[in-house]
């Protein structure tokens, strides 16, 4: 009955990541940008943007330039958690991909360091007066749900260890639409809907920065206002 109901969960869950996720991206590309509004200095190819973004993308360079304790907390949180992300790979492909099982060993730690960078911008948020004032409940609650999801797979890492193969077959079984018995072990079931939720709230919740900042147009645009006359599209076609 709880196998059941946890893989109508992820159904559920999933369905709403992917259709939310498309309809706000769709969203995003279809906005107008009817300003050139590049932040200076700012690249003045499209090459330039590129490389602009990936710096952006993977190290947060204009956080690290503004206040290096949030980048540091920052960082360390996303990276951990991509690196958590890419060793849970292992519960969906069968035979795991070489390089699943190469991070491995280092995925076992990434949930620590994930830990702590949620608990230093939860400590940002609880005590920097500018930032507390701006906060809101669902900010602080973004906050909880995540460090739940770190702290119960790490009880299950370090502590209760739990049934990692009946995990895996449970969830090959689960993309498979067949049924398999998900292990009893209350951590697990706790991991799985604090998984599960943030998959759901994902689509309506700040956490939509992370494909966001792709469609930013202080971030995405060129530096050639001279060069290039800037026109909206929605104004080009009134021209037309």
């Amino acid at each position: 009955m709880v196998s059941t109901l946890f893989a109508i969960l992820f159904y559920l869950a999933t369905l709403m990541l992917v259709v939310g996720l498309l309809y706000r991206i769709n969203t995003y590309a279809r906005t107008p940008a009817p300003l050139k509004i590049p932040t200076t200095p700012a690249p003045t190819t499209q090459t330039g943007v590129v490389l602009r973004m990936a710096r952006e993308v993977v190290f947060f360079e204009s956080l690290f330039k503004a206040n290096l304790w949030i980048w540091s907390m920052g960082w360390l949180f996303h990276a951990s958690l991509a690196l958590e992300l890419a060793r849970h790979l292992r519960y969906f492909t069968e035979p795991v991909w070489g390089w699943v099982a190469l991070i491995q060993p280092f995925g076992m730690y990434a949930g620590l360091t994930m830990l702590i960078g949620l608990l230093g911008l939860w400590v940002r948020r609880l005590f920097v007066e500018r930032i507390r004032y701006i906060s809101t409940p669902s900010d602080h609650l973004m906050l909880v749900l995540l460090i739940g999801i770190a702290l119960s797979g790490l009880t299950m890492t370090f502590v209760t260890h739990a049934d990692v193969v009946g995990v895996k077959n449970f969830f090959i079984s689960w993309m498979g639409f067949s049924s398999a018995s998900l292990p009893a072990d209350i951590i697990l079931y706790f991991h799985l809907f604090g998984v599960a939720s943030l998959m759901a709230i994902f689509p309506i919740s700040k956490l939509l920065h992370a494909p966001g900042v792709f469609f930013s147009p202080s971030r995405n645009q060129t530096d050639n206002p001279r060069e290039k006359r800037h026109i909206a599209k929605w104004a080009s076609d009134l021209e037309n």
